[in-house]
């Protein structure tokens, strides 16, 4: 048995790795899980697949252990970051599933690859807040990285099979294909932005994802995210990848080659999918994601996105460029903002205005100490909430 620890089991990744993994139980243990808002939930996975371990916030960490009493189940309670930490780190663990959403994500997801255990990225922010420092980390303690970005995973598949981090011109790689569903708002122009509401903006056309994910889709900053992190995943420059918008959300991304052959990975829009490929790589197993019917699907389109009305992705691709940490900045700034907005304390458009104008306020400094990473990502924190003080 392969025993996983779930990281953010109540989101909606945790959600799909709880049911990849209940179609695969004779090969995979639910030995530990996490949850920070949702305990009601967590207590539900708790009693049906009994693991070892939970880590729950230190305020609740008493009364969840008298809850998993009542119930029956033998689960010990950690709390906190440091129980994050123990979670993730275990001897006992095989697999971690790194899908806590946000900055919240990076110090456990750490500790798994300081572990050199095999680790399912879906937490992004990770990678964009310290990249340098985490494939540093990920090469000296002989961790293996595999992404469950449906984008990214999609990458890898089509990459080399004996894909390193070599040169893409070494590997004949010409450049990567990101898509993008181009969100709720796609065609919409900036004047028609200014009244969106935050239902509006969680109602994905596509994808059943959280709330801030789901925000982060429609002003595009998950696409910017991204970039950054295939930057650090596949060793290469903004300018090596083309965001392209492809509404059907069929081709999840594609590479291209020197040959001129162009590959892509296509499937039915369901996070099971690259969770599964993930899980059981180089193997394949079954996800329970329906088939795909290239007969009854829509035509495939593609078109170029608009960062004029949309211009969260420029913001992301200039905070790479500066190095550094901006991008930890950037995360920051954003977390902070799409909280505002859904709190219908400022407008969307002025999430992308809180990013501009906190970079612009923060001193870039070289991002060789995690301290200082997790220290200008609080003063980032703090500049953002002063900016959006001053727009009332």
């Amino acid at each position: 048995m392969i025993r996983v620890a779930l990281l953010g089991a109540t989101g909606s990744i945790g959600q799909s790795t709880l049911d990849v993994i209940r179609r695969n139980n004779e090969q995979y243990e639910v030995f530990a899980v996490s949850g920070h808002q949702r305990l009601t939930q967590l207590l539900s996975i708790c009693q049906e697949f009994n693991p070892s371990l939970a880590c729950v916030p230190e305020s609740a960490a008493a009364e969840f252990q008298q809850q998993l009493r009542v119930v029956g189940c033998t689960t010990e309670v950690l709390c906190g970051t440091a129980g994050l930490e123990q979670l993730a780190a275990g001897s006992q663990v095989d697999v971690v599933v790194a899908a806590i959403v946000g900055a919240a994500g990076l110090l456990p997801t750490l500790a798994a690859v300081k572990a050199g255990k095999r680790i399912l990225l879906a937490n992004k922010e990770a990678l964009v807040m310290s990249g340098a420092l985490f494939m540093e980390a990920v090469e000296r303690h002989g961790a293996t990285l595999l992404p469950i970005d449906s984008e990214h995973n999609a990458i890898f598949q089509c990459l080399p099979v004996d894909f390193s981090r070599r040169s893409f011109v070494e590997q004949g790689i010409e450049k990567l294909l990101l898509t993008a569903s181009g969100g709720p708002f796609r065609g919409w122009q900036r004047e028609a932005l200014l009244s969106v509401t935050p239902e509006q903006a969680v109602a994905h056309p596509n994808w059943s994802m959280g709330r801030k994910i789901s925000v982060d889709s429609a002003t595009l900053m998950n696409k910017g995210l991204e970039l950054i992190e295939a930057c650090w995943l596949f060793n290469v420059q903004p300018e090596a990848i083309q965001v392209v918008v492809h509404p059907q959300s069929i081709i999840h991304s594609m590479v291209s080659y020197r040959d001129g052959s162009v590959l892509a990975q296509l499937g039915n829009p369901d996070m099971r999918t690259p969770i599964a490929h993930a899980l059981a790589w180089p193997e394949r197993i079954h996800a329970g994601v329906k088939p795909l019917d290239l007969m009854s699907s829509a035509a495939l389109t593609f078109e170029q996105a608009d960062e004029t009305a949309f211009p969260c992705l420029n913001l992301a691709r200039e905070a790479f460029r500066l190095g550094g940490t901006a991008p930890a900045t950037l995360n920051a700034a954003n977390e902070v903002a799409v909280e505002a907005f859904l709190e219908r304390r400022i407008r969307f458009t002025q999430i992308a205005e809180v990013i501009d104008r906190v970079l612009n306020l923060s001193k870039i400094r070289p991002a060789n100490d995690l301290q200082l990473l997790l220290s200008e990502d609080r003063l980032a924190r703090q500049l953002a909430q002063q900016v959006i003080g001053q727009f009332h």
